[in-house]
């Protein structure tokens, strides 16, 4: 089976795929639906990005001293050095830049010869831009990011017509303590980079930076991290050692940390099933595998608690909101805890979570956070974020027509009069 993260199969004509590819986003932008013969990670990218503009250029959010403080404190800062080890001689050749951005989607370097790098400020490619899908549409970093997965971009898939002469091939990169995404690296040049060869190397740089960055922060023994934001299964790491826990063991779990002082049976079971059927039994069975999933000194049970040292992602979230870093919880939430998950008691936490973080968002009226809380999932359909980045935005800037766009676009979906909106703005 062919692998779908690559542009081109073995023997295909480039030029006759961008023709035929060409084809099949003209007939996108005009009827909406792309054909069958578009690649299917393409296809689904296409239909997320369908409100942009197909002419546009990505807007440039950070520059001069702003830029380089935030790369400064950026933890792909640590690894540059392997970046530009591992891919520095493809950046000088001529005919390649190596571009890293954060989870964000927002460039924060891009390397390579002079003469490419000109061509490349031609359309944004620049740092401090930002190239996610929300803001640039298909493309190889803001698509790796969307999907969780490396991820090549060949010529006129992507949705930008600008960017349409580019081919490009990227790989996110996580936190290896608390599988949080970082990042991405990107590789970009012409349509020779179609090959598995450029794939591969990006997938192994970005292996090998989340390894180095593994090294750089040695694990603390005996201490358990849990992974459950923007995921419908958590992960569990502890001494070296990662856990993929399935749903209800998830469920459980994060149940168990949201209660550190423990929880009674029949406390967990109407958090677990929300009805009078609190299924004794099967609650019993489930606590018993997960004890063994965990080991029998981390669950404790009368009443069930855990015990030791165990931190989560979610948990991190308010943590920073109680210190006022709001930029910060925004930078560690990848999405909603477990998404997947209908347990009332995760549902009500999962609520607690996003409308905390939303309301200290909008507190802010700034544009960089309101951006990045738009361009999350629960913040795609927030119409009154959209308000609040609208108008924040100051007229002209490139991001502003975008923002209008979608309240438009939501107050028709919701049914809304837009009339007064559309008077005030």
């Amino acid at each position: 089976m062919a692998d779908p993260w690559l542009a081109l199969e073995f023997g295909v004509d480039p030029a006759e795929r961008i023709a035929q590819v060409g084809a099949a986003h003209e007939a996108f932008l005009t009827a909406g639906a792309a054909p069958h013969r578009v690649r299917e990670v393409v296809r689904r990218s296409w239909e997320r990005s369908a409100r942009l503009d197909p002419e546009a250029t990505p807007p440039v959010d950070l520059s001069d001293d702003a830029l380089a403080a935030y790369r400064a404190g950026h933890p792909l800062a640590r690894v540059l050095p392997l970046f530009r080890d591992l891919l520095g001689g493809i950046a000088q050749d001529s005919a390649h830049l190596m571009a890293v951005c954060d989870a964000y989607g927002r460039l924060l370097w891009v390397e390579g010869h002079p003469g490419v790098l000109r061509h490349a400020e031609r359309m944004n490619f620049v740092p401090g831009a930002r190239w996610d899908e929300t803001h640039a549409g298909t493309n190889a970093p803001g698509t790796a990011l969307a999907v969780d997965h490396s991820v090549q971009i060949f010529a006129t898939e992507h949705f930008s017509r600008p960017v349409q002469r580019w081919t490009c091939a990227a790989a996110p990169i996580h936190d290896p303590a608390t599988g949080l995404l970082l990042g991405a690296v990107d590789i970009t040049g012409g349509d020779h980079l179609a090959n598995p060869h450029s794939l591969a190397l990006v997938r192994a740089t970005a292996r090998a930076a989340e390894a180095q960055l593994a090294t750089d922060r040695p694990v603390e023994p005996g201490v358990a991290v849990v992974t459950a934001l923007g995921r419908d299964e958590a992960e569990l790491r502890i001494d070296g050692r990662r856990i993929r826990l399935g749903r209800r063991h998830s469920e459980l779990l994060v149940l168990l940390l949201h209660h550190p002082e423990g929880r009674t049976g029949e406390q967990l079971g109407l958090d677990l099933y929300g009805d009078e059927r609190l299924h004794p039994v099967t609650l019993r069975a489930e606590l018993s595998r997960l004890r063994r999933v965990l080991g029998p000194e981390l669950l404790d049970s009368r009443p069930y608690r855990l015990r030791g040292v165990v931190r989560a992602d979610f948990t991190t979230i308010a943590a920073r909101l109680d210190q006022g870093d709001v930029a910060g919880a925004l930078a560690a939430y990848p999405g909603s805890l477990l998404p997947g998950s209908d347990a009332p008691g995760v549902a009500r936490l999962r609520r607690l979570i996003d409308g905390q973080l939303r309301a200290a968002v909008l507190a802010t009226a700034d544009p960089a956070l309101l951006t990045a809380w738009t361009a999350t999932p629960a913040g795609a359909d927030d119409l009154a974020a959209w308000q609040a980045l609208a108008r924040a935005l100051p007229v002209g800037t490139p991001r502003r027509p975008l923002a209008l766009a979608r309240i438009d676009q939501l107050a028709g979906e919701y049914d809304l009069p837009r009339a007064t909106w559309l008077q005030r703005r």
